[in-house]
């Protein structure tokens, strides 16, 4: 496995990039120039995670800024919370989870193991934060969480910066359905980018499980004019439509909150995805990650 570490003097504190092979292809751990102990990990180019060590509660992605929204009203401020995240990256959000909910008890599934042994290594996590990380695929890891054990479920898994896709499905919902405890939260990243289809159907897909949806997206990729992020929020409980829509309104980054019967027009008709017709979410162009 290569390992190497190059650049970045005067970055990041003095701090050098880090690059490995990992199984999911070459990592590297970027050194921030604006935060002394901050980093960012990409994926074969691609940014995957943004850590600040000294402050586990700073997010600087705008998509894990919304989730961050979702840990502060899934619960009263500062309650403990029982987290499942499919998708580990560098623990950004259960790091978050970890600072602003202490006592919380969370499950990391991760299936590239030498990804979470580099991370471990170089970004290593808080010894007093309950954080079971296990490397298995997303599934898999979820299918051994126990019934009603989880307050949180969140979902952020990419292969070659797509969404897998047994990971898309009505059955897989129901997996995430049964590890909830009732009024439980699942929240989703969705990447999808004109005409839109793959968000359409996954929004059908939650509305076949769910009562209550909201979607967080910047107004450009809801309209269909570029390729980003969607945060998908769904329960079977009331949502905190309200405050999710003041917060993400008031990002460095605005998004825009649909829900209700706007966000089911908005899948104009979409079916739910079942495993049978289920596929990967589509890649994202190239000048993306430009």
């Amino acid at each position: 496995m290569g390992r190497a570490r190059s650049g970045g003097r005067g970055q990041g504190g003095g701090a050098e990039a880090v690059t490995e092979n990992v199984d999911g292809g070459l990592a590297r751990l970027v050194p921030d120039r604006d935060r002394p102990r901050a980093w960012t990990l990409l994926i074969d180019g691609a940014p995957q995670s943004h850590v600040d060590l000294d402050d586990p509660s700073y997010l600087s992605f705008e998509y894990q800024r919304r989730f961050g929204h979702v840990v502060d009203l899934v619960a009263p401020p500062g309650k403990p919370l029982r987290a499942v995240h499919l998708g580990g990256g560098a623990f950004t959000l259960a790091r978050y989870v970890a600072a602003t909910r202490p006592r919380s008890t969370q499950q990391v599934v991760e299936r590239d193991a030498a990804l979470v042994r580099l991370v471990r290594r170089e970004l290593p996590l808080d010894a007093r934060a309950r954080i079971r990380v296990r490397s298995a695929d997303a599934r898999d890891g979820l299918a051994k969480v126990p019934d009603g054990w989880a307050g949180l479920v969140v979902a952020d898994v990419f292969s070659g910066a797509r969404t897998p896709a047994h990971l898309t499905s009505t059955e897989f919902l129901d997996e995430v359905r049964r590890a909830l405890a009732p009024g439980g939260v699942y929240a989703a990243n969705l990447a999808d980018g004109p005409p839109l289809a793959h968000l359409r159907g996954q929004i059908a897909t939650a509305a076949a499980r769910f009562a209550e949806l909201a979607l967080i997206a910047d107004a450009a990729v809801l309209r269909g004019r570029r390729f980003g992020n969607a945060v998908l929020v769904a329960s079977d409980a009331p949502l905190p439509i309200t405050e999710l829509t003041r917060r993400a309104a008031s990002d460095p980054h605005p998004g825009r909150v649909q829900h209700g019967r706007e966000l089911l027009d908005f899948t104009g008709g979409a079916a739910p995805v079942t495993d049978l017709a289920a596929v990967a979410s589509p890649a994202p162009p190239a000048s993306v990650f430009r």
